[in-house]
C-alpha cells in the first residue's frame, strides 16, 4: 500500500510539473519567426483608474483538418494587474484577426477586434512595421453593471437557508436566531434531518455521523465549538471515494466556519446573557490587502446546566421482588474560550498559501444527589449519594495548505496538512453513609492528517480527482480507582491506543446527454493498536486489528429532467471503527446503578449504503427533495448489558456492566422528505419529515436479540420578516417511538461534563428503545443600519418554550427491566448583541477564483 501511495504521489507532482505554467504569463501560439507581436494596454473604470483582476481572453480563428471548419479558440488568457496593465506576446502577426473579451463582476462584457494590419508590400518602411509589431491598445473603458453589482450585495448578505449540492445538503447558518451565543449542538437542533439528544449527541437516521470541520478532521467535540463562527452546515449523507470511508452508519457532517476574505478591514462584536446569569462574548477581525489577508476570532462562552432524572430497574430472575429507584439532581458549571487566527498569502491570481491554528480551553464542575430507594420483597432501604467532579480540556489545531490553479479552467492541485492535540484531566468523587469512591483521571489525543489532491477537468466535461491521504491518530488514557481512599490497582490500568490510516482515491465525472456520472474507488490500508498498561508503565495486555487493503467504490448517477427537476442514484460502501470510548477498558463508577466500559476486542463495521433522490426547484426560493435511502450493515457496534463481578466491591459484590459488542446485522431503510419554501415575502418555512425501519440481529452473551421498530422523525423551521429590521423564528421538532442508536453518539465525546461528570446518556441496549419526546425553540431579533455600512442587532431566544422535552428511555436485558426519565435546561432565556464594522473593497470580487476551503466558496458564503 505504501508503494502505491509513493506511484501515485510521484504521479501527481508529474502532472504539476507538466500543466504548470507561470501566473499571467502570456499565450504563446506555436514557435516560427512570425510570432514576435505584442498587444499591451491598461483596463480603466470611468475615471480611468486601472480595474484590477478583470480575466482578459484573447481568441483568434483556427483551421480544423478534421472538421474541415474554421473554429474559434483561446489563445491566451490572463488577469489584469492591480493597476489594470494586461500584455500577451508571442502573438503571429502576419494574416491573424484576434479577438479580446475583457469579463469581470460590476462591469458589463466588452469584445474588442485587434489585428496588427502588417502588409509586406515594397513600399513599406521596415521601422514602421516594427512599431506595428509592439501595439499599444491603450486605454481599454468598461462600463460597470450596477444591476450586477445589485445581486452580488443581496447574494452576500441574504443567502438561502437551505442549498442543494451534487453530494450535500447546505444549510446557511450564519443568520439563525435560537442559537445566537450558543454552541454548535443548538445549531444542529435547527438543521432538518438532524436530531440532537438531551445530553447534545446528534444523530443523522438514526445513527452517529462523522464530524469534520472545513472538510478536515478534529478533536473538538460539538460543545467546543461556538455558534457565532460557524457560516455553514453540510450534510453529506453518502461520501464520495475523496472522502475518508469512515463514517458508515450516517455520513457526515461537515462544519464551515466564517472564514472573511474582504479587502479592506472589518469584523464585529459580539455579546450575551441567559436568565442564569452566564455570559457570553466575542469578537473578530479581518484585515486584507492585495496579496495578505489576516484573520483573527476569539469567543468565551459560560454556561451552566441544570438536569434532573428518575430511573427506576426492576430485577428479574429473583425469587423475592426487588426493584431500584434512582433520582438524581445535578448541575454543572463551567466556560471555555475559543481562538481562532489565520493568514492567507495570495502571491498571485492562481496560488494561494493558508495558516490556520485555533486553541480552545475550558473547565467544568459538576455536583448532584443520588437518592437511591431499594426494594426486596416490599423492605425499603433508602440512602443518598454527593457526586462532585471537575472537568478541564485543552485543545490545539494548526492547518498549513496550498492550493495551485492552472491556466486551464478546473485544473487544480492542492495540497494541506492538519495537525490536532488535546489534553484532559478529571476527577469525580461519591460519598455517602456507606461509599466512598474517588476517581482522577487524565488522557490526550493526537492527530496528523496530510493529503494531496488533484483536479483536472476536460473540454467535453470530463472531469478527473485524484489523491492520496495519510491519518496518524493516537490516544492515551489513565483513570485511577480509589474505594475509602485506597487505590483498587486492579481497575486501574493506563490504556494506550494508536491507528494509522494510508488512502487513495480517484474520481471519474462525466456527462452524456441529460446524464451525469461519477465513478470513484478508495483504497485503504488500516491498522489499529492497544496496550493495556500496569502501574510501571508495561505492557499487561495488547491487542490489534489491521486491514492491510480495503476497497471502497462509490457510484453517482443524476438525470436532469430540465432545469427545475432531477433525480440521482447513488452506493457507497464505508467503515466506522470503533472510537476511543467504546475501546476503553476501564470501567466509569460515576454512576454505580449505571456502570459502563468499554471493550478492546471490537471490530469495525461495514455499511453498504443506497440512495435514490428527487430533487424539485419548483419556483423561485422553494425546493423539495425526497430521498428512499437503505442501509445494510456487518458487525454492526451496539450496546448490551452484562453480569460481574464489581472489582470496585470490597466484598465480591457482582454489578450490571453496559458495553459494546459486534451484532451480526443491521439493516435501516426510509423515505426522507425536506421542503423549503417562502410562504409569503415575509415568511420562509422549513419543513422535514423521516420515516424509517430499523432492525438489529445481535448474538450476545447469554441471549439472541432481533429487535426492529418503524418510527419516524420531524422538524419544522420558520421565519417571519415582521418589518425591513424585525425578524421572528419558530422551530420544533417531534421525535416518535424510536430503537435506541446503535452504538450510541459519537458526537460529544468528551466535551460538556466530561468523562465520570455531565448527566450520561441513556442505557442503550440491543433492545430498547426511546419514547415519544417533542420541543420548541423561538426567537426574535431586532437589527439597525449604521452610517457607513455598519449594522448591530439585538436578540431575545428562548429554548424549550413550554417545558415540552422530556426525555424517557425504555430499555431490558436478560438482568432488568429499565425505565428513565430526564429533563435538562427547560425554557431557557437569553439576550444577544451584536455589532459589524468595515469598510469591503469591491475589487475582491473580481478577482479568479479566490476560494481556499475545498467544497464551495465565492462571495454567497462572505458572512456580513
Amino acid at each position: 500500500m505504501k508503494n502505491l501511495l509513493l506511484i501515485l504521489g510521484c504521479f501527481l507532482i508529474f502532472q504539476t510539473s507538466s500543466f504548470a505554467q507561470f501566473p499571467g504569463a502570456g499565450a504563446r501560439t506555436g514557435g516560427g519567426n512570425m510570432n514576435m507581436g505584442h498587444f499591451y494596454g491598461k483596463v480603466v473604470d470611468a475615471n480611468k483608474k486601472g480595474i484590477d483582476g478583470i480575466t482578459i481572453q484573447l481568441k483568434n480563428n483556427k483551421y480544423d483538418p478534421a472538421t474541415k471548419k474554421t473554429t474559434e479558440v483561446v489563445v491566451g488568457t490572463m488577469i489584469s494587474a492591480s493597476n489594470g496593465d494586461f500584455s500577451f506576446d508571442n502573438l503571429p502577426i502576419m494574416g491573424a484577426n484576434f479577438k479580446l473579451v475583457f469579463t469581470g463582476i460590476g462591469y458589463k462584457k466588452l469584445e474588442k477586434a485587434v489585428s496588427f494590419n502588417i502588409k509586406m508590400n515594397a513600399g513599406g518602411n521596415m521601422q514602421d512595421m516594427l512599431a506595428m509589431v509592439d501595439k499599444d491598445l491603450g486605454n481599454i473603458k468598461l462600463e460597470e453593471n450596477p444591476n450586477e453589482l445589485a445581486s452580488v450585495t443581496v447574494t452576500s448578505t441574504a443567502k438561502p437557508q437551505f442549498e442543494m449540492g451534487i453530494d450535500r445538503k447546505i444549510f446557511n447558518v450564519d443568520k439563525n436566531l435560537t442559537s445566537t451565543g450558543q454552541t454548535a449542538v443548538e445549531v444542529m437542533k435547527n438543521i432538518p434531518n438532524l436530531n440532537v439528544d438531551i445530553d447534545g449527541n446528534v444523530t443523522l437516521r438514526n445513527a452517529a455521523p462523522t464530524l469534520l470541520i472545513d472538510n478536515r478532521p478534529t478533536t473538538l467535540t460539538m460543545d467546543q465549538i461556538p455558534a457565532d463562527i460557524i457560516d455553514r452546515v453540510e450534510i453529506i449523507t453518502n461520501p464520495s471515494s475523496k472522502y475518508d470511508a469512515t463514517g458508515g452508519n450516517a455520513g457526515i457532517l461537515n462544519i464551515v466556519l466564517k472564514k472573511n476574505r474582504k479587502n479592506g478591514y472589518n469584523g464585529g462584536i459580539r455579546t450575551g446573557i441567559d436568565m442564569r446569569g452566564k455570559f457570553n462574548g466575542g469578537g473578530d477581525i479581518n484585515l486584507r490587502n492585495n496579496k495578505i489577508n489576516f484573520s483573527a476570532n476569539a469567543n468565551i462562552n459560560e454556561r451552566k446546566s441544570i438536569g434532573t432524572s428518575e430511573n427506576i430497574r426492576e430485577i428479574l430472575g429473583s425469587l423475592n421482588p426487588t426493584s431500584i429507584k434512582t433520582i438524581n439532581n445535578s448541575t454543572s458549571n463551567g466556560s471555555f474560550n475559543f481562538f481562532r487566527t489565520g493568514l492567507d498569502y495570495l502571491p498571485d491570481n492562481r496560488n494561494t498559501f493558508s495558516l490556520y491554528g485555533n486553541i480552545v480551553k475550558g473547565a467544568f464542575n459538576n455536583t448532584g444527589n443520588q437518592i437511591i430507594d431499594s426494594t426486596i420483597s416490599s423492605n425499603t432501604r433508602n440512602y443518598s449519594l454527593d457526586n462532585n467532579s471537575h472537568f478541564e480540556f485543552l485543545n490545539k489545531g494548526g492547518q498549513l495548505s496550498y492550493k495551485h490553479l492552472f491556466a486551464e479552467k478546473g485544473h487544480e492541485i492542492s495540497t494541506d496538512f492538519n495537525y490536532n492535540e488535546s489534553e484532559s484531566s478529571n476527577w469525580s468523587t461519591i460519598n455517602s453513609s456507606i461509599l466512598n469512591q474517588r476517581s482522577v483521571g487524565v488522557g490526550n489525543n493526537k492527530n496528523y492528517t496530510y493529503n494531496l489532491d488533484y483536479v483536472r477537468e476536460f473540454k467535453n466535461e470530463m472531469k478527473f480527482e485524484s489523491g492520496i491521504r495519510y491519518n496518524y491518530r493516537s490516544e492515551y488514557n489513565k483513570r485511577d480507582q480509589f474505594r475509602n481512599n485506597i487505590l483498587l490497582s486492579n481497575i486501574s490500568n493506563p490504556y494506550n491506543y494508536d491507528e494509522i490510516v494510508y488512502a487513495a482515491y480517484s474520481n471519474l465525472s462525466f456527462k452524456k446527454d441529460k446524464f451525469s456520472y461519477q465513478l470513484g474507488l478508495r483504497a485503504e490500508s488500516r491498522e489499529y493498536n492497544g496496550a493495556l498498561l500496569n502501574s510501571r508503565g508495561n505492557d499487561s495486555l495488547r491487542f490489534k486489528n489491521s486491514y492491510p487493503i480495503s476497497l471502497f467504490p462509490s457510484a453517482f448517477i443524476n438525470y436532469k429532467k430540465n432545469d427545475k427537476e432531477d433525480f440521482q442514484l447513488n452506493y457507497s460502501k464505508r467503515i466506522s471503527p470503533p472510537n476511543f470510548f467504546q475501546l476503553l477498558p476501564f470501567p466509569d463508577y460515576s454512576d454505580p446503578q449505571n456502570i459502563q466500559i468499554g471493550n478492546p476486542a471490537l471490530k469495525p463495521q461495514f455499511t453498504h449504503s443506497f440512495e435514490i433522490a428527487y430533487n424539485n426547484a419548483y419556483k423561485k426560493g422553494s425546493n423539495f427533495l425526497a430521498t428512499i435511502y437503505y442501509k445494510y450493515s456487518t458487525d454492526l457496534i451496539t450496546n448490551y448489558v452484562y453480569k460481574d463481578i464489581n472489582r470496585a466491591s470490597t466484598n465480591g459484590d457482582s454489578a450490571y456492566f453496559s458495553s459494546f459488542i459486534n451484532a451480526n446485522t443491521a439493516k435501516v431503510y426510509g423515505l426522507e422528505l425536506s421542503n423549503k419554501t417562502s410562504i409569503t415575502k415575509w415568511w420562509d418555512l422549513n419543513l422535514s419529515f423521516n420515516l424509517f425501519k430499523s432492525a438489529i440481529e445481535a448474538t450476545i452473551p447469554g441471549q439472541n436479540v432481533n429487535n426492529d421498530l418503524t418510527s419516524w422523525f420531524s422538524k419544522m423551521n420558520n421565519t417571519f420578516k415582521l418589518t425591513k429590521t424585525l425578524s421572528f423564528q419558530f422551530s420544533g421538532q417531534y421525535q416518535a417511538k424510536t430503537i435506541l442508536p446503535p452504538g450510541g453518539s459519537a458526537s460529544r465525546g468528551g466535551g460538556f461534563g466530561g468523562p465520570g461528570g455531565g448527566f450520561g446518556g441513556p442505557q442503550s441496549t440491543a433492545q430498547g428503545y426511546n419514547l415519544p419526546v417533542y420541543d420548541f425553540d423561538m426567537a426574535i431579533r431586532k437589527e439597525w443600519a449604521i452610517k457607513g455600512g455598519n449594522t448591530a442587532s439585538l436578540s431575545f431566544s428562548v429554548n424549550d418554550v413550554f417545558k415540552t422535552r422530556v426525555n424517557k428511555t425504555y430499555s431490558e436485558s436478560v438482568y432488568f427491566i429499565q425505565n428513565q426519565t430526564r429533563v435538562r435546561d427547560q425554557q431557557l432565556f437569553r439576550v444577544n448583541f451584536s455589532y459589524r464594522f468595515g469598510k469591503f473593497d469591491m475589487n475582491l470580487l473580481r478577482r479568479k477564483n479566490n476560494k481556499v476551503e475545498e467544497g464551495g466558496g465565492g462571495m454567497d458564503q462572505i458572512p456580513q
